[in-house]
């Protein structure tokens, strides 16, 4: 049999290198054991894969304390024995409804093993590329295809191709942007630490466009298991000849190498990453010029994401007709996403262009933890909106997704619950671009900082009767002002929450009140004597003793001393605890 074990970052931090240690010790011999990269459902993590003749069964929510009986299980060919470990007939349709086409290797193949590559047509289609079309046939199926940026901005990818294609000079430059940086964003991390090769192949195929004897990953130091399965894929496929001088004979060579940079978000603009690139600090250029033009060391340059390139192979050997047959007349193909948040089903999803809000959070996701009420989703990062309950069934393309406030961005998709505090998760983000701010541009340096200020004083029960007026003006000052698109984009998540959840600012402002019990400035912890049993748990657990009372009688807080922790709450099994 052979038993694959799920390794990526996410199934790593479940215990999944535990699990493969203590099966390689218990399984006989004549198993072979091996890995392969995050299987996308990373709320069942560790994954245990078993193939017996085609056959797979999987193991999931597996333990370091399960492992001898999987090995008994395997060595004597009796599965049941496992049976409790197997994943659910629910659980299985959360891969069942997707449409893979980026991550179509993900989870099946091992990532540090070229061959596992090469038998599921890897390399096909450079060699395809090189021995029978042209560089313009290229940039044509690429074009018939429809496949626009999945970095966020969804520019034609034929169209940058052709550009530095058509631009003068010898020398040229293909980069690839795994500059992951949106909270809850995973998508480029997993195909990178999972298909390693099908990124490089696409990369070939776009140097081959363009006319690049050079490619460049710029991805994460954040991201070690993917820089060190990308280091050696791209050694593999060197020593193998698809990288290099005069691959497959011809007179087209491309090296490959990668640059890891510091985590700086600004530097997903691409005049930022490539100011980066060539050692100085990240901050974006004015543009015209663009990189199609003088990019790279003024050199004509292209950069595309991570899951753009994973597409291009895919569309060579199956045509662009067959990609452009998925997806909207205006948004083709599939689109990756990393769906996390008060959601059941956390992982990545691919589906095609096309399905709704609902049909990725509700059908596939499988809904809003704990069963509470769903209140939003934020769609694109920090750079993008929170769409709310009334918008699920939004269409997912460009621009039905534009036309809420929010945008597609790289894929991140953070589900928000009844819980969830709307002014409270603008401060979150704003937060966040006002310290990744380059500080180049007056802007988006002091706007941003300045917006941060009028949240920070309504969540902490400050705001003036002026602040949302004051707010939305700034935020439409930023976004006109601002140099690059971090800054012209940081306003969107307080310009959706306020079109879509004003009522929640002014109830902080004029009220005091947090609806959502979230922000502690504006919250009591009380005790509702008519529930409350003297269990003592809630004594026991206060960190700063704010609460008193005698074994089996109503006990209460000293609100004076309570920190608003939420620990009682936490820990009161009578539902005895009321935030007012």
């Amino acid at each position: 049999m052979k038993i694959v074990v799920g390794e990526g970052s996410c199934g790593i931090a479940a215990g999944a290198a535990k699990v493969y240690d203590k099966l390689a010790s218990a399984l006989d011999k004549s198993n072979e054991l091996t890995i392969t990269g995050c299987i996308g459902m990373c709320f069942l993590e560790p994954i245990v894969d078993i193939y017996d003749n085609g056959t797979l069964t999987r193991l999931v929510k597996v333990s370091e304390n399960d492992c001898e009986r999987i090995a008994k299980a395997v060595n004597s060919d009796d599965l049941s024995i496992v049976e409790d470990l197997k994943i659910s007939e629910d659980d299985e349709l959360f891969l069942k409804k997707q449409t893979r086409i980026a991550l179509r290797h993900c989870g099946i193949i091992n990532p540090e093993k070229i061959s596992d590559y090469e038998n599921t047509d890897g390399y096909k289609a450079i060699r395809k590329v090189i021995s029978e079309m042209t560089p313009e046939q290229v940039i044509e199926e690429i074009k018939i295809s429809g496949l626009a940026g999945r970095g966020g901005a969804g520019f034609p990818t034929w169209f940058k191709w052709n550009a530095a294609r058509s631009s003068d000079g010898s020398e040229k430059y293909l980069i690839c942007n795994a500059d992951e940086g949106d909270p809850g964003a995973f998508m480029d991390r997993a195909v990178i630490e999972g298909d390693p090769h099908n990124l490089i192949e696409g990369m070939l195929i776009g140097a081959y466009a363009i006319g690049a004897k050079e490619a460049i990953v710029y991805v994460r130091a954040e991201y070690p298991l993917a820089i060190k399965r990308l280091e050696k894929a791209i050694e593999q496929a060197t020593e193998k000849g698809y990288l290099g001088d005069n691959i497959f004979g011809s007179d087209f060579s491309c090296k490959m190498r990668i640059k890891a940079g510091a985590g700086a978000f600004v530097c997903g603009e691409e005049t930022a990453l490539i100011e980066s690139l060539e050692g100085s600090r990240g901050m974006p250029r004015l543009k015209p010029p663009f990189p199609a033009q003088a990019g790279y060391w003024h050199k004509p340059s292209n950069i595309n994401n991570v899951e753009t390139f994973a597409n291009v192979s895919w569309i060579i050997l199956n045509g662009g007709k067959a990609f452009a047959s998925m997806g909207t007349a205006d948004s083709k193909g599939t689109k990756v996403f990393a769906l996390t948040g008060k959601i059941k089903k956390g992982g990545l999803v691919e589906i095609p262009m096309g399905k709704t809000l609902r049909d990725v959070i509700f059908d596939i996701g499988g809904g809003i933890k704990s069963d509470k009420k769903f209140k939003a989703v934020q769609m694109g990062g920090p750079s993008g909106g929170c769409i709310p309950e009334s918008l699920l069934d939004t269409v997912i393309d460009y621009k039905a997704l534009s036309a809420t406030g929010a945008i597609m961005g790289s894929g991140g998709m953070v589900v928000m619950d009844e819980s969830t505090c709307m002014v409270g998760m603008a401060k979150f983000f704003l937060d966040f671009t006002a310290k990744e701010s380059c500080g180049k541009c007056v802007h988006c340096r002091l706007g941003t900082k300045r917006m941060l200020e009028i949240l920070t004083r309504i969540v902490d029960g400050k705001g003036h009767e002026d602040d949302i007026d004051l707010l939305e003006e700034l935020c439409y000052a930023v976004k006109d002002g601002a140099l690059c698109g971090l800054g012209q984009t940081a306003p969107n998540p307080v310009l959706t929450t306020l079109k879509y959840f004003r009522n929640e600012y002014e109830a902080h402002i004029n009220d005091k009140k947090c609806p959502a019990g979230e922000c502690t400035a504006l919250i009591t912890y009380k005790i509702d004597k008519n529930k409350c049993v003297g269990c003592t748990l809630c004594a026991r657990n206060c960190p700063v003793s704010a609460i008193s009372g005698t074994v089996k009688n109503p006990h209460e807080i000293d609100a004076l001393k309570c920190i608003k922790c939420g620990k009682c709450k936490e820990n009161c099994r009578f539902g005895a605890i009321e935030v007012i």
